[in-house]
């Protein structure tokens, strides 16, 4: 597996783990690393991937909101909601990231993590995300705002 997959996974389980038992970002990847082996670029991307989704959240789930008809974000499973905030912070601060990989990478760990219709309902929005932030900034790529800070 490679050292962006197993990063995003990992930062899908932290992010999860911090929206359900509501613990603080250093608590969650303090525990999180001590039992899990992972190389420097690993933690490194996975952190920048939490820290990233984490505060630009409400801007992501505008988005998601603007993009998810019949949708609300808090009646998503919990595993769906943040592969989507993942894959929208990946969309607006990963410039070297294309969207249809952030896509592909997305569904992939709905197939591993999600329920049975997660990867074609994270597909379907995150498709719709994809088109309106293309049309918006015209690039295919990139997004109509610069991109966000990380912590």
């Amino acid at each position: 597996m490679g050292e962006r997959r197993r990063g995003r996974e990992f930062a899908l389980q932290i992010l999860f783990q911090i929206e359900i038992n509501d613990t603080s970002i250093r608590e969650s990847l303090e525990g999180f690393w001590e039992s899990r082996p992972a190389s420097q670029t690993t933690r490194g991307f996975t952190e920048r991937l939490v820290r990233g989704t984490l505060q630009n959240r409400k801007k992501i789930d505008i988005l998601l909101a603007e993009t998810s008809e019949n949708w609300r974000l808090e009646r998503m499973p919990a595993v769906d909601r943040n592969i989507l905030r993942l894959a929208v912070y990946e969309f607006l601060s990963e410039a070297d990231i294309p969207h249809v990989v952030a896509i592909d990478e997305a569904i992939e760990m709905a197939k591993r993590f999600g329920g049975n219709d997660s990867s074609q309902f994270i597909n379907g929005v995150l498709d719709s995300v994809r088109k309106k932030l293309e049309s918006a900034g015209g690039a295919e790529t990139g997004s109509a705002d610069p991109p966000l800070k990380p912590a």
